[in-house]
C-alpha cells in the first residue's frame, strides 16, 4: 500500500490490487467506500474504493467485436456475469514507478499472448489539501490500430441522505446482461441536473454528453465531493441497486458496448482509435469540501 497525505485528506493506493484506490478520507471520514483489511488480504478488487477501467470501460456485448475486418474474442471476467467488463487493468498488478508524500505514479505494461489488446497505462496521482487529481495515459503497444477507452470506477457508501447533481444530454437504456440498449434524450424523471437523491429502484445506465462535472453530497458525513473530468471523459455511468450498501458513479471516455456499437456504425461513442505507438490521456479531479 502507498499512503498519500495533504491537509486533512489521505489516500491509500493498492498497486497490486488492480492499481486501485483503497481508501480516500477527509479527517478520517470515508469519501469513497473503503477497502476493508479482510478484503485487502484476499486481493479483492471489487472491494476497493476505485479501480481503473482500461483499455475500455464497461461491457463487450457477446464477448466479441469486429474491427478493420478482424474479429476479436474475449472471456467473461467478472464472476457469474456473461460478458467481459472493464478490460484487464483492474485484474492486473501495477508497478510503482515513483512515490512521494503527495504523489504517486503507477504503470502497467500489459502484453499477454492471445489477448486482443496490448497496451501501456500510466496513472499519476496528486493529492492536495483541496482534493485528488488523477491523470491517466493509455498507449497502444499492439501491432495494429485498435479502438481504446478508459475510465475510473469509484464506489460510494449508500447513505440515506446522499444527493447527486450532474448534467448530461443522453441516457442509454439498459438491455439484458447489463448491455447498453438504445440512446434517448434524458427524460425529466431520470435527470439529475437540479440535484436528486439516489433512485429507489435499480439503475445501471450510462449518461452521455456529460458536461464533466458531478457533485455528490453526503450531509451526514459533512462532505461534498465534486468530480471534474476532462472533455474526453464525456460519459458518466450510474450503478445504484437499493438492495446494496453502495453505489457507483463512473467517469469514462466511452459508452458501454461502444466497440459493438462502433461495429454497427453508430457515432459519438467516445472511443479513440489508436495506431501502434499512439496514446490518449485524460484527467479526473476529485475535489473535497
Amino acid at each position: 500500500m502507498i499512503e498519500l497525505a495533504a491537509g486533512d485528506l489521505t489516500v491509500t493506493l493498492a498497486p497490486e490490487i488492480g492499481g486501485s484506490i483503497a481508501t480516500f478520507r477527509r479527517n478520517g471520514v470515508d469519501v469513497m467506500r473503503a477497502l476493508t483489511p479482510e478484503r485487502a488480504a484476499k486481493g479483492d478488487v471489487l472491494g476497493v474504493a476505485s479501480f481503473p477501467m482500461l483499455p475500455y470501460a464497461n461491457r463487450i456485448d457477446g464477448n466479441q467485436f469486429t474491427f478493420d475486418g478482424v474479429t476479436y474474442r474475449f472471456e467473461a471476467n467478472n464472476g457469474a456475469e456473461r460478458f467481459n467488463v472493464h478490460g484487464t487493468g483492474w485484474h492486473s498488478k501495477w508497478q510503482v514507478e515513483a512515490a512521494t508524500e503527495t504523489t504517486a505514479r503507477l504503470t502497467l505494461d500489459r502484453r499477454v499472448a492471445g489477448e486482443p489488446y496490448q497496451y501501456r497505462a500510466t496513472q499519476d496521482f496528486t493529492l492536495a489539501p483541496e482534493g485528488l487529481t488523477l491523470s491517466t495515459t493509455l498507449e497502444n503497444l499492439g501491432p495494429v490500430r485498435m479502438p481504446f477507452g478508459f475510465g475510473h470506477h469509484p464506489w460510494f457508501d449508500r447513505d440515506a441522505d446522499v444527493e447527486l447533481r450532474f448534467k448530461a444530454d443522453h441516457f442509454w437504456l439498459e438491455a439484458p446482461d447489463g448491455v447498453a440498449g438504445s440512446r434517448i434524450t434524458t427524460p425529466p424523471e431520470l435527470d439529475f441536473s437540479r440535484g436528486a437523491g439516489l433512485p429507489p429502484h435499480w439503475r445501471n445506465n450510462n449518461y452521455a454528453g456529460w458536461d464533466g462535472t458531478a457533485e455528490l453530497r453526503f450531509p451526514a458525513r459533512g462532505v461534498t465531493l465534486v468530480i471534474e473530468a476532462d472533455p474526453i471523459l464525456s460519459s458518466l455511468m450510474l450503478y445504484a441497486d437499493p438492495k446494496q450498501s453502495f453505489f457507483c458513479l463512473e467517469p469514462q471516455t466511452n459508452v458501454p458496448c461502444a466497440v459493438n456499437k462502433l461495429e454497427a456504425g453508430e457515432e459519438g461513442l467516445g472511443l479513440v482509435v489508436l495506431a501502434p505507438g499512439e496514446a490518449m490521456a485524460g484527467v479526473v479531479r476529485f475535489g473535497v469540501r
